[in-house]
């Protein structure tokens, strides 16, 4: 995995921990998950699965597109 794959994931992630602690702040009395948090933390972790199987993937190369782009 190359510097932009961590980049991009490290990013994903650290929004996750910002939803969950401002929800954290927002509620902390309360033990029952918010439905609408719920759903944003799901829609991201997808977005996290997708990004993964993009930069996992065989074919992605960035310093490759670009060379390709510069002929």
């Amino acid at each position: 995995m190359n510097l932009t794959a961590i980049a991009i994931v490290a990013i994903v992630f650290f929004g996750v921990a910002e939803i969950i602690k401002q929800a954290k702040k927002k509620n902390p009395s309360s033990s029952q998950p918010n439905d609408g948090l719920e759903q944003q933390i799901n829609a991201l972790k997808e977005r996290v699965e997708t990004l993964e199987k993009i930069v996992t993937d065989e074919n992605y190369d960035l310093k490759k597109q670009f060379d390709t782009l510069k002929d």
